[in-house]
């Protein structure tokens, strides 16, 4: 599969991530720095996705996947641990137009998150098309150990 690289401007967007885990923490995360609104489906939460509920940082409904909680929402994240309420998250927003990031499978993914760097007011995202995200990630951190040590000549303005 070929993806077509984007940036999208998510600010005040809804951002739906269903699934209270790790993965689910790293894509909050992420959404939130770009500025976009969260809304969390998840019977329960980790701690930090818990502080930022108390925090008013997200919404979160506490509740197990239902179609209906992507109403509204820009982005979709499937991010349980369950394969087959994945499926169901990428065919529901599929039937609604939505992108749908799958974080267990590219192939039913309308959009994957590339390894991204943020430095100098530059933005360097790395991706394998899906096949080997590990890759991206190391290729991202070789890149910061060359800025951080000044082995790539300085961005100037």
């Amino acid at each position: 599969m070929r993806y077509y690289p984007i940036n999208l401007n998510i600010k005040g967007k809804i951002c739906a991530v269903i699934g209270g885990g790790k993965v689910a923490e790293r894509k909050v995360k992420n959404i939130l720095f770009c500025g976009g609104k969260v809304r969390v489906v998840s019977p329960d939460l980790t701690d930090l996705l818990s502080t930022w509920v108390k925090q008013k940082k997200i919404d979160y409904i506490q509740d197990e996947y239902r179609r209906r909680y992507l109403r509204g929402a820009s982005l979709i994240y499937a991010a349980t641990s369950n394969r087959s309420i994945n499926a169901r998250i990428s065919k529901d927003a599929a039937g609604l137009g939505l992108l749908v990031n799958v974080a267990d499978s590219a192939e039913e993914s309308t959009f994957i998150v590339p390894a991204v760097l943020r430095k100098q007011g530059i933005i360097i995202a790395v991706s394998s098309g899906g096949l080997s995200p590990s890759k991206s990630v190391c290729v991202r951190d070789r890149l910061k150990e060359f800025i951080d040590r000044g082995l790539l000549v300085k961005i100037e303005r």
